[in-house]
């Protein structure tokens, strides 16, 4: 008898092929660290609550990543990391998977208008690869590389997106499925 798989399973072994097919295939990077983390990033980001998990010092969902910058700066060492981290995966996340979304994300009216998410978000994986040491040790490499090839990561996300477009059913995936 099979065992019976629950949904986060079967999607993180989904984004998981469809990630190492374009990573590995599509734009000849055979760096399972690298896979793996861009695949958790997705299964992590099917939910709402941690796309926009940064809160304020009161709590206040903070949505824009000019908020979370400044958020950054007035927090200590581990707390700091974490949202530089979050940033780095917020915006490729973005720009690398709905794009289409940016003009919404960085309207006029926002504070994220005049931020450059791509520079945004290497630097912000830059940081955040600076805290090498224990318990970081090991994420801190997948982060410089996160930073250092930003924009190939966007565009192995592009190709997973497409992927995913192609299976059966796709049509209801995506923010406009709401």
């Amino acid at each position: 008898m099979k065992p019976v798989l629950n949904g986060t399973e079967a999607l993180k072994r989904l984004f998981a092929a469809l990630t190492e097919h374009a990573f590995q295939v599509e734009l000849g990077i055979a760096d399972p660290r690298l896979v793996d983390y861009v695949t958790n990033l997705l299964v992590r980001f099917t939910r709402s609550d941690v796309v926009f998990r940064v809160r304020d010092t009161e709590g206040r969902r903070l949505e824009e990543v000019a908020e979370m910058l400044a958020e950054a700066e007035e927090r200590q060492a581990r707390p700091r990391r974490e949202i530089h981290r979050h940033i780095g995966d917020f915006t490729l996340f973005w720009l690398g998977v709905y794009p289409e979304a940016l003009k919404r994300l960085r309207g006029t009216d926002k504070k994220d208008s005049l931020l450059d998410y791509r520079e945004q978000g290497k630097r912000s994986y830059l940081i955040a690869s600076e805290f090498a040491a224990e318990p970081y040790e090991d994420e801190a490499p997948v982060l410089r590389r996160l930073s250092d090839d930003f924009e190939l990561c966007t565009l192995g996300l592009r190709h997973v997106r497409a992927e995913w477009e192609q299976l059966p059913g796709a049509s209801a995936w995506g923010p406009e499925a709401n």
